[in-house]
């Protein structure tokens, strides 16, 4: 059965009505995914929103200065908050990414069904629990849980960056239940 054939449960202008960079984005998006991602078509309805949400995504995800995490580890993190709170779009989404970066066909789908059961190393575990800590118990954070993160070899910086990213899909997985955000069809064929 295919999931619903919608982007979101709201109105969307068509892609005609974008400004010229967002188009060429829109293009380049097509010429190295084969698509664009359907978050991206989420926020056509307000073309700095758009912007900033790419900007944002791209500084958080795919930075490679000042940054110490993996575009793995990132993923691996957006896939474990994903989980905790359901994200349907991003869990399929985030979920092939992980496939994409890990070269590894089954890692997406342990991380998203219950990312315990996956052998990590001590580091990504320590990565993964703290993640899933702020997500599900936010106001249980305490020192020993950073503390724990710095055991396991993160810096300052990297406990900063992976709050970051913890906050960021947090976000976005509000943004996608509140619009019933489908992700594109083409993911769950991606990286198998």
């Amino acid at each position: 059965m295919p999931q619903p054939d919608h982007i979101v449960r709201v109105p969307l202008p068509g892609e005609d009505t974008l400004d010229s960079g967002l188009k060429k984005y829109f293009a380049k998006c097509m010429e190295a995914l084969g698509l664009v991602p359907y978050v991206l078509k989420s926020y056509m309805g307000n073309q700095k929103k758009l912007s900033n949400f790419i900007s944002f995504y791209n500084e958080i995800m795919l930075s490679e200065e000042g940054c110490n995490l993996t575009k793995l580890e990132r993923e691996m993190i957006a896939v474990v908050v994903s989980s905790a709170n359901h994200c349907y779009y991003c869990l399929v989404a985030h979920g092939q990414a992980v496939r994409q970066y890990s070269n590894d066909p089954q890692l997406g789908e342990m991380l998203a069904m219950n990312y315990r059961v996956a052998e990590l190393d001590q580091r990504q575990r320590a990565m993964l629990d703290f993640a899933w800590k702020l997500t599900a118990t936010p106001h249980d954070i305490c020192e020993a849980d950073r503390q724990g993160l710095r055991d396991a070899g993160f810096s300052g910086q990297d406990i900063f960056d992976i709050c970051d990213v913890v906050g960021f899909f947090n976000y976005t997985n509000r943004m996608a239940h509140g619009l019933d955000m489908m992700p594109n069809p083409e993911y769950h064929a991606m990286n198998r």
